[in-house]
């Protein structure tokens, strides 16, 4: 009985379409880093390159393995910095949005303080930050806070503003409070646009932590990547710095990858973007 089970399952139609689209999803990118390694090994090669200007792939693995113990921690720090700058920036973004969209007057009154802020390069501002704050984990916290703070904003305002006017006058016409309005109408349409804002502010909050420490020049062992990428350039231990590099990216992937994921699971049942087509 089992047996016949499996055959009808593969026998459905589009099954082996469905898993081969998933497994070429896997399969294609993982094909293409591993071109794109044998290509850096094969110029280190051909061309004889010094490891202090290219090191190959193999001493890149090296020092990630002899210097785990360097990086871990700071790994640990610069993941910190930018997981609580987002989740300040989400809670920030997310509640001014609300206020704003609550009251257009509060919103002619702060919408422009928090362009000036996005559009000032953190570098310039990064050590006025770092004079006014009393450590300089909270001048990074604050630094990469206002970096991923305004995608947030200005998504979640503009989902709250696009709302479907019908639905809208249907609410008023059944005589649904503001507040039972927000709730139960404004906030799920508004999720779309909360999500872009997310996967945008994650990237953006470790962009951030990296630069404000460059800026800040921190150092010892409360400090993050970017001091070990500004060391190992020092010191010309420039396979530390590529795994210092490989470090970063993979932080980066991990937290797109999860915001994605963040997105699909609130949006995979409804929204269109995460549909896919029956035709």
């Amino acid at each position: 009985m089992s047996n016949e089970n499996t055959e009808q399952t593969y026998a459905r139609p589009g099954f082996f379409a469905r898993n081969g689209e998933t497994i070429l999803r896997i399969v294609i990118p993982i094909a293409v880093i591993v071109l794109l390694i044998a290509i850096w090994q094969a110029i280190v090669i051909i061309y004889q390159t010094p490891h202090y200007i290219l090191p190959g792939p193999a001493l890149v693995a090296e020092a990630f393995f002899e210097d785990w113990g360097t990086l871990a921690p700071a790994l640990w720090v610069t993941t910190k910095i930018t997981f609580i700058s987002l989740g300040l920036a989400l809670v920030g973004g997310v509640g001014l949005a609300v206020v704003m969209v609550q009251s257009r007057w509060i919103e002619t009154a702060l919408y422009p303080i928090t362009v000036i802020l996005q559009v000032t390069p953190i570098v310039a501002i990064a050590p006025l930050i770092l004079i006014y704050t009393p450590t300089t984990q909270v001048a990074l916290l604050i630094c990469a806070f206002l970096v991923a703070f305004f995608p947030i904003l200005s998504n979640m305002a503009q989902g709250l503003k696009s709302v479907d006017h019908n639905l809208l006058n249907l609410f008023e016409l059944y005589g649904a409070s503001r507040w039972q309005t927000l709730i139960h109408l404004k906030l799920p349409a508004s999720l779309p646009y909360f999500m872009t804002g997310l996967r945008i502010g994650g990237g953006l909050a470790l962009i951030a932590a990296v630069v404000a420490e460059f800026a800040a020049g921190s150092a010892g062992a409360g400090s993050g990547l970017a001091f070990r990428l500004l060391e190992s350039q020092y010191r010309l231990n420039i396979p530390r710095l590529f795994a210092a590099l490989f470090m970063l990216a993979c932080l980066g992937v991990a937290i797109f990858a999860l915001t994605s994921f963040i997105a699909w699971l609130f949006l995979h049942r409804w929204h269109e973007s995460s549909l896919k087509r029956e035709n």
